[in-house]
């Protein structure tokens, strides 16, 4: 057994050996002492090797998968292999001859398709960069689902469409992980890297993978592809079929996205925008979790992925817009929709399964179950509530056309034929049998007649040996090693070994407490129910096949239904959010305007209502020609950063065909999205917070072009003074007249402000604030103008900061403001014992009395407005019009 162990493993060395023996996957030497300590189990030993003892753990085959996804996640491939024979038959080559075993799959970050590893709301993408004749090429696949894209990148843009993808494992070829250029990137990848000897990336080898894959002549029916796409691909598919032992899922005809399809958003702006996870990588508090009111798992993937690739055509963008108003304005429909929607199972999972030969009778069912509702949405959508909807628009009646599974395609024979085949109690693994509805096969049901027969003879039976042996605790039992056998406590034991039973009863074992026999008679009722129970299993085996190829047969048009499910979740959870949110439809347009009335943070404003705070204030935003940069000042906690956030993110909403929160709005598509706000270090790599800010800072200066949208807070910060005023300042110029991009820039630098002056598209706007008695209000209002100052010395009282330390602050700060700041800092440091003066006597705030009211405002006090005629008012005013003099 160690010995084909040791071949098996040598076939895989870069995987844990998941090596079947029995009901437990075993792990011996260094695979088990790495894997007991990544699971936490019991590291044992078992029999030696080369004189040293072998260690191994084993983890159970029936809940394996948990074991196995921890795994996974912790950077691990494992390599499962089964026991690929009976052990019977292992038996007639010899009494020590090993069952045949052999790896069926091996299963890694980007391969995996069971539900119990997966999320069901996220696409795990396997994907693979390649490059020939001076290009890039990236393609990605979801095994799970089989979708399939291709699309050209070049290094500069390589990273963002990484962050955008967030693949579970990547491919690259050995030249490629050797680039300097690159090192820092694939540092940041490291963990989901899978390194190929550069010929699996062969362009030519990867035409002819794909041709033989879709069983075509030319790729020139899909798409015009570059030779580096191409050559990702074709290491894609190759991989699969490694992985997989020869075995490929349906794969969805090649996609490609061309580049400048979607919206560029580099990886540090999808980390300062929370798009789809939190700086902290949760999930909660993302905008991706404000906005999923999707029902179904296939739905929530479509609408992350929607989410991370904004499109840039206003003429696409507006079939989806078109798709959710038709469904908002629909609210019967709507309703009906997400109900019969909330009730469909996840077909696109289960139907590569299927393909994979990894399927189960519970797949047949969600396939059979899904059809079945999408024929039902298929005659909801297409009678609209009787008759009397508007026509349904471009987008909603090709998913009325991809319900029925495209051109020529009818779902009803499958769902009949499913429907009529399975039972109704279906077990998870085909190999348990019992899944095949009654009535469906004769022969079946005539096996399992005689089977269930047997068994009742054996409960006959069971009971003529009470009756003739006078031993009323007489059982027949089963167990895995004796079959079928007597059993009787050890004081009865002596009646059934007597002369008058022994000819009957035959001795098989003898326990502590309890004898066991057999008969001639048991026995060949054991062989029945054997034969039987053996028979009826493999024909349902055999039944089972059959129907996974009629699944297998029509997977294309069941894809098709798949996805327009998915469509029809996501534009429907869509409508949901902007007739409850009260969210407006943008007006996409080919230009350059950015323009928000009534703009709102669609998070923050969904936090506020969980926690039962007030409304949110909304604010416009305009940034169309003539003011198309706007220098925002203001004391912090104002809401600045949540003002420039929020106008980043409807973009984005707008342009991946959602409504946005806000009272109108008018976008020019945005071809890249920019963000710097909020400060981290980056230690790992060496880089302070400054360093990371200049990082990001030059990042987006190189690469905002006029369509772009650039999100800027307090640039300049993290080092001296006049360094950082200096910084912010040639920033300003350079987003001005180089990039000539629409975009936000906030600081606290007030000398900033005098910039307008001499550039045209300049815009001055202020957080407003409200003194009162000493202390600042915020208003979280946006204003024309510029803040005069920072208020950071009312912001520390407001976090708690002793009153030693704000009496002095305010102290420096206004011998600061008076004149020259270097002599102005060197009396301060000589006037230092005022500081432990202050310490040792608590400064009282000055407390400033409220003025005796005025005659006219005592007058005004007394009117009450609700209970004045017209008459009266008139005479009121006169009244204090006299008192003026």
């Amino acid at each position: 057994m160690m010995a084909q162990y040791l071949e098996i493993k040598r076939q895989h060395p870069g995987s844990l050996l998941f090596y079947r023996m029995g009901d437990f996957y075993e792990l011996f030497f260094d695979d088990a002492v790495q894997a007991a300590g990544a699971l936490d189990i019991t590291l044992t030993r078992r029999g030696q090797h080369q004189g040293e003892d072998i260690p191994m753990c084993g983890v159970p085959v029936h809940s394996h998968e948990q074991y196995l996804s921890r795994l996974i996640r912790a950077g691990f491939r494992v390599a499962i292999c089964e026991q690929t024979e009976d052990p019977a038959e292992a038996k007639k080559r010899g009494s020590k001859s090993v069952v045949r075993r052999d790896v069926v799959r091996v299963v890694t970050p980007g391969t995996i398709t069971e539900d119990g590893l997966l999320d069901a709301k996220s696409n795990n993408y396997l994907a693979a960069l390649a490059e020939a004749g001076g290009e890039g090429g990236l393609a990605w696949l979801d095994l799970s689902t089989g979708e399939l894209t291709l699309s050209p990148v070049d290094r500069s843009s390589l990273s963002s469409a990484l962050a955008r993808l967030s693949p579970g494992e990547l491919l690259l070829p050995e030249r490629l992980s050797q680039v300097e250029e690159l090192s820092a990137l694939w540092d940041e990848w490291r963990s989901r890297l899978t390194i190929q000897p550069n010929a699996r990336f062969d362009s030519e080898n990867g035409r002819k993978r794909l041709l033989a894959l879709y069983h075509v002549g030319t790729l020139d029916a899909f798409g015009s592809f570059t030779r580096a796409e191409v050559a990702a691909a074709g290491a894609l598919v190759d991989y699969v079929e490694l992985t997989q032992k020869g075995r490929l899922p349906r794969f969805d005809v090649p996609r490609r996205l061309a580049a400048g399809q979607v919206m560029e958003i580099d990886p540090a702006t999808r980390r300062n925008l929370e798009l789809t996870r939190t700086l902290t990588g949760e999930r909660r508090g993302s905008l991706l979790a404000a906005i999923d009111r999707t029902v179904t798992g296939a739905g929530a993937r479509l609408l992350a992925g929607r989410l991370s690739a904004p499109l840039t055509d206003p003429m696409r963008i507006d079939r989806r817009l078109d798709m959710v108003a038709y469904l908002a304005g629909e609210s019967a429909l709507r309703l009906d929709i997400r109900e019969e929607l909330r009730r469909t199972p996840d077909v696109e999972r289960a139907l590569s399964r299927l393909t994979l030969d990894r399927g189960s009778p519970r797949d047949l069912a969600a396939v059979r179950d899904a059809l079945d509702r999408a024929i039902s949405l298929r005659g909801r959508l297409a009678y609209g509530t009787g008759g009397i909807s508007p026509p349904l628009p471009v987008g909603l009646m090709r998913v009325v056309d991809g319900l029925a599974g495209g051109d020529g395609a009818d779902h009803e024979p499958l769902i009949a034929l499913l429907s009529r085949a399975l039972g109704g109690d279906l077990p998870l693994l085909a190999r348990d049998g019992g899944f095949v509805a009654a009535g469906y096969s004769p022969p079946l049901d005539e096996l399992r007649a005689l089977r269930d027969d047997s068994r009742r003879h054996i409960a006959n039976l069971q009971a003529h040996y009470v009756e003739t042996t006078g031993i009323p605790s007489l059982k027949i039992r089963h167990n895995n090693v004796l079959g079928y056998y007597i059993e009787v406590t050890a004081i009865h034991a002596d009646k059934l070994l007597s002369e008058k039973h022994r000819a009957d009863f035959i001795h098989r074992q003898t326990m502590a407490g309890a004898v066991r026999f057999t008969t001639v008679a048991l026995s060949e009722l054991e062989r029945k129910v054997a034969e039987a129970g053996d028979r009826s299993l493999a024909l349902e085996q055999e039944i089972f096949g059959q129907l996974v190829k009629a699944v297998i047969g029509l997977a294309d048009p069941i894809a098709i239904t798949a996805r327009a499910l998915a469509t029809l979740d996501v534009t429907a959870a869509l409508a949901d959010l902007a007739v409850d949110a009260g969210w407006c439809r943008p007006e996409m347009a080919d230009d350059l305007s950015f323009d928000v009335r009534g703009g709102r943070h669609p998070v923050v404003e969904q936090a506020l209502a969980e926690q039962g705070g007030g409304p949110f204030v909304a604010n416009d935003c305009d940034l169309s020609p003539g003011q198309r940069l706007w220098l925002l000042t203001g004391p912090n906690m104002a809401g600045k950063s949540t003002f420039l956030r929020q106008n980043a993110l409807i973009a984005v909403l707008a342009q991946m065909g959602s409504y946005v929160p806000a009272r109108a709005a008018r976008i020019g598509t945005v071809d890249k999205l920019f963000s710097r706000v909020g400060a981290a270090d980056d230690l790992a790599r060496g880089r302070s917070t400054f360093m990371v800010e200049m990082v990001e800072t030059a990042t987006i200066l190189n690469q905002a072009t006029r369509q772009s949208l650039v999100i800027l807070d307090e640039i300049g910060r993290g080092t001296a003074t006049f360094d950082g005023l200096s910084i912010a300042w040639a920033c300003v110029e350079h987003l001005h007249e180089l990039a000539r991009c629409r975009g936000l820039f906030a600081t606290h630098y007030h000398e900033l402000t005098a910039l307008s002056a001499k550039l045209p598209d300049l815009s001055c706007h202020t957080m407003r604030i409200k003194e009162w008695k000493g202390d600042v209000i915020f208003l979280h209002e946006v204003a024309a103008g510029a803040a005069d100052r920072s208020y950071g010395i009312h912001v520390a009282r407001l976090a708690g900061l002793p009153h030693t330390v704000i009496s002095r602050a305010e102290q420096v700060l206004q011998i600061l403001e008076k004149g020259d700041q270097a002599s102005a800092a060197s009396r301060l440091a000589d006037d230092l014992p005022l500081f432990a003066a202050l310490a040792q006597k608590p400064q009282k705030r000055e407390v400033i009395a409220e003025p005796e009211p005025s005659l006219i405002e005592k007058e005004l006090r007394s009117i009450n407005p609700d209970e004045l005629t017209p008459r009266a008012a008139l005479d009121a005013l006169y009244r204090l019009r006299g008192m003026l003099g």
